[in-house]
């Protein structure tokens, strides 16, 4: 059995992530975007425009860098636009291509040509009919765009427009508003209202009382997602809410209060390393790594970490940077950044483990084996789900649990076998594509993958504590018997493998049943 280093006896990581708690996904916890005005508005959301006189959708043509003209019978990505949220009616407009609207004034016509938001110009007023998809749109100065021609699209409306057939009337589709993450949760309220939301949050969703749970449950390690701006705590740039660093140390002490260790994961970085929620996109863009400046100040926040937290006894490891994309972020890119990562924690600690994430989409995790990104305490994580992904859409339960028995852990024997870094399932939920799993279903589906998963070299990590869906509920599935699994405990007293209580050579325990033990 391998020994990761700051753990209890011959253990590996048996751990549960912390998701949904200093990163926001709003898919977690829905209700905290329940009071935003306007919320199916927010930033990221993308829409289509069609002049009700015209027939025609609004079109950026060839993505951007043209005007935009009023010229498409049928939509598709030219003629769909990410909202830019500045108030709850006010708007900037980004196209496939990244490109802003903007409008020079009273008579001019409208482009997709800067690649930034214009200092005047860019940001439009959008008005809604109640309870239809009907809408006006007007520059800040008050005059509304309309589509008298194909060929653009003109702020030049007279006056003020009724909700009938005109010219400066449009139907609105929201194609998708899929992004509730940090950036629409605090951009969507306002900074005081979004101040009042995470800080209620952040003090209850994750408590001592949930340390204590893990640890009497056989539990030994958190993942804790964090985001770039925890390192600029108490006052973020905008529109990040500070606090997160303040829950990050309580977490710390609740951790080395129960005799957990903690990983921090660098959830979110700056401009995204994935276009999702979860790395705090704005809009869906992966823009982090077109910037060296995003970069820099990335490892900035490592180094901003690894120098806080090296010396306390709960720190495992430290995540450089979570799920970065196959599509968005090149493999060489990546390894630099993995390796000055590696040279900068090792700047304060010889010994934490530096954690580097595999890319997410159509990368194998051997590239990172082959990378060389340090020499001591490299753990590759890799993430496994059965769902996000055509392939096991139609696969029943009985061929999910084959899969992992037969695909995933042929995988893991192979990269643990692999010279060099040792190998993390830091995420991992006991769900699927099945819709009508049983309980017994569900047990099946949990046992194999912690039968496959606890051959990972590190250890692994399920994804998450607590959710609104129950199957991504850690304690749920254990409260529920969906999830057990054996640990070898020992009594803290004596030292002897107990199971309550009463000493045994060796023992094996159900995890719903470990209580007062200790995890080795």
């Amino acid at each position: 059995m391998n020994e990761v280093e700051g753990l209890k006896g011959n253990s590996k990581v048996r751990g549960v992530n912390l998701g949904g708690w200093l990163v926001i996904e709003g898919w977690i916890k829905p209700s905290l975007f329940d009071g935003i005005s306007n919320g199916d508005m927010l930033d990221g959301t993308e829409v289509q425009f069609k002049s009700v006189t015209l027939q025609k959708y609004v079109s950026a043509e060839n993505g951007g860098g043209s005007d935009v003209s009023v010229s498409r019978d049928i939509p598709s990505t030219w003629e769909t636009f990410r909202l830019w949220r500045v108030s709850e009616t006010e708007f900037q407009l980004r196209s496939t291509e990244g490109q802003f609207w903007t409008c020079d004034g009273q008579g001019s016509s409208v482009s997709a040509t800067t690649d930034a938001p214009a200092s005047s110009g860019s940001t439009f007023f959008i008005e809604k009919l109640n309870n239809s998809s009907r809408v006006h749109i007007k520059l800040q100065s008050g005059i509304y765009l309309q589509a008298l021609t194909e060929s653009q699209l003109t702020a030049d409306y007279q006056g003020i427009p009724g909700w009938d057939d005109n010219a400066a009337t449009f139907v609105m589709t929201i194609v998708s508003n899929n992004l509730h993450g940090d950036f629409q949760l605090a951009n969507g309220y306002g900074h005081a209202k979004a101040k009042e939301v995470l800080e209620e949050h952040r003090n209850s969703f994750i408590t001592i009382s949930d340390f204590y749970f893990l640890s009497t449950h056989g539990i030994n390690t958190v993942r804790i997602p964090v985001g770039w701006w925890i390192a600029f705590d108490p006052d973020p740039p905008a529109p990040f809410i500070g606090g997160s660093l303040a829950a990050l140390d309580n977490a710390f002490s609740w951790a080395q209060t129960y005799n957990i260790k903690c990983i921090v994961d660098l959830h979110a970085a700056p401009g995204s390393q994935n276009g999702m929620e979860h790395s705090s996109s704005r809009d869906g863009s992966v823009d982090w790594p077109t910037s060296q400046d995003n970069i820099d100040k990335t490892l900035d926040v490592i180094d901003f970490l690894a120098s806080r937290y090296a010396k306390h006894p709960a720190l495992l490891g430290i995540e450089l940077l979570n799920e970065p994309s196959a599509a968005g972020v090149s493999l060489d890119i990546l390894v630099s950044y993995y390796q000055k990562g590696y040279q900068t924690v090792r700047k304060y600690s010889p010994t934490a483990y530096v954690i580097v994430c595999q890319r997410i989409g159509n990368a194998d995790p051997l590239e990172l084996y082959q990378a060389n990104i340090g020499f001591t305490n490299v753990v590759v994580d890799l993430h496994y789900y059965n769902l996000f992904d055509t392939f096991f859409v139609n696969m029943s339960s009985a061929q999910n649990v084959d899969y992992v028995y037969k695909s995933r852990e042929a995988q893991l024997q192979q990269l643990n076998n692999a010279s060099g870094p040792l190998l993390f399932i830091g995420e991992w939920v006991n769900e699927w594509n099945v819709t009508r799993g049983s309980e017994q279903d569900y047990q099946s589906f949990g046992k194999v993958q912690l039968d496959v998963y606890n051959a990972a070299s590190f250890g692994w990590a399920y994804w998450t504590l607590k959710n609104d869906r129950k199957h991504w509920d850690f304690e749920w599935n254990i409260r529920n018997k969906y999830l057990e699994f054996t640990c070898w405990c020992t009594n803290p007293m004596t030292g002897s493998t107990t199971v309550n209580g009463v000493a045994f050579p060796t023992a094996k325990m159900s995890i719903v049943e470990q209580m007062g033990f200790s995890l080795f």
